[in-house]
């Protein structure tokens, strides 16, 4: 049997104890996901056979997964000879198994599927839904199964917060809160980044690098505790899908450092509530965003293409219509403030009339930072401009005795219906 040295951060010792349930949360450099990705390696080795399934709620790609972290432990503790790296998975001794899997792509039916597994790692807990926190519980149930969180919290309402940061914790429960400073092994590179947050970006830096919650902003018209109250599973059979499009002002081709180009997936279901289905927004050229526009209209065979023509002009149909022929497309140009346009949706929210299907992080943090005084995040709020005007489109009654007057062009076709909705 291998003999391994891990040199270990006094901070995690506590978690080399067993335990059902062991947590690690904090921010940026603090070594979480390392000692994690060591444990696991360690476990194998030492319990030959053992089957360890690496989580997160979404999981587009293997890309975004903890799976080359592992194999570069698995390397750099000199055991890869007791291990075969697989595209999807490792085989581990004894037979043992590591997989790597999204959440959200399960049902309570597929994740019986891991009913066997000893450990359950899951990462970037923060953004594990409640429905998936229930799937997964009961169903790692081994004799001896552990489950495993590494996250920096954003916000209190998190399910993972509540579960182990809240009034009332699993008994067999041990969690750790870490930092940069307990890092013996923090990078000269990252210590650089953090003293120019410490000094550019003091709204952000507790979050980043202390793991507090996410800022709030003052007078927000949207709170992450409507957002997780609204959150499902699934949706309803929909009546109408649109793409809503947002491209950024510039792409690499400029030399310029560009912003997202927001892309999302919204529908109507039989219930007449709205849901936002998928968010695959990307930073690319005109070529890339105009591909997946099309890409998304065939996936979720959506009715039109909404897309703000405001930085492209005739340019923005022209370059989705090189990609499709004849694709619906429904141009729509903003003429006032971007939280003009949301405070309606943003009302919807809060009448209960709108869920996200699903967890998307990035959309979710932007649309935090709407006030009724602008957008107070940095950048272009791309990923969200895009779902607002989808949504815009889907409840045009609703917004229309929101608006106010000439906040957005709405020019007519022939039939004189509004280009804007279709009605």
């Amino acid at each position: 049997m291998a003999t391994l040295d891990i040199p270990t951060a006094k901070i995690f010792q506590p978690l080399l104890e067993p335990a059902r349930y062991k947590g690690s949360w904090g921010g940026r450099g603090s070594g979480k996901s390392h000692f994690f990705a060591e444990a696991a390696v360690e476990r194998h080795i030492y319990k030959p056979g053992t089957r360890i399934v690496c989580v997160r709620e979404v999981q587009r790609s293997l890309k975004e997964s903890v799976k080359r972290l592992v194999e570069d432990k698995i390397a750099g503790l000199g055991v890869g000879h007791l291990f075969r790296v697989l595209n999807d998975s490792i085989v581990c001794p004894g037979d043992g198994l590591m997989l790597f899997q999204g959440m959200q792509d399960h049902t309570a039916e597929s994740v019986k599927s891991l009913e066997g597994f000893d450990v359950a790692y899951v990462e970037e807990a923060q953004t594990m839904t409640a429905r998936s926190l229930e799937f997964l519980r009961p169903t790692i149930r081994e004799p001896g199964s552990e489950l495993w969180f590494s996250w920096n919290p954003r916000n209190a309402s998190d399910p993972v917060d509540q579960m182990l940061r809240g009034l009332n914790p699993p008994s067999d429960s041990v969690v750790v809160r870490t930092s940069y400073a307990d890092n013996p092994f923090f990078p000269d590179v990252l210590e650089q980044e953090r003293q120019h947050d410490r000094i550019h970006r003091p709204d952000r830096y507790g979050h980043i690098w202390d793991g507090e919650y996410e800022p709030v902003v003052i007078g927000a018209i949207w709170s992450r505790q409507i957002l997780h109250e609204g959150r499902r599973a699934e949706c309803p059979d929909l009546e109408r899908i649109v793409v809503g499009v947002d491209p950024a002002v510039t792409s690499p081709e400029t030399g310029l450092q560009p912003n997202e180009h927001g892309i999302a997936v919204c529908g109507i279901g039989e219930d007449g509530r709205g849901y936002l289905l998928e968010d695959p927004s990307l930073r690319g050229t005109p070529k890339q965003w105009s591909t997946r526009a099309v890409t998304m209209f065939d996936k979720w065979e959506a009715d039109a293409v909404v897309i703000e023509i405001n930085q492209g002009g005739d340019m923005c149909r022209h370059t989705l219509e090189s990609v499709r022929p004849g694709l619906p497309i429904i141009e729509v140009r903003a003429t006032r403030g971007k939280h003009v346009r949301a405070e309606p949706i943003s009302s919807l929210y809060e009448l209960g009339m709108i869920s996200h299907v699903g967890t998307f992080p990035e959309l979710e943090a932007q649309l935090c930072k709407f006030t009724g005084g602008g957008y107070m995040g940095e950048g272009s709020p791309d990923r969200a401009e895009a779902m607002i005007w989808a949504f815009t489109n889907l409840f045009p009654p609703i917004v229309r005795r929101t608006q106010p007057e000439n906040d957005y062009d709405d020019p007519q076709d022939e039939t004189g219906r509004s280009e804007a909705t279709g009605y």
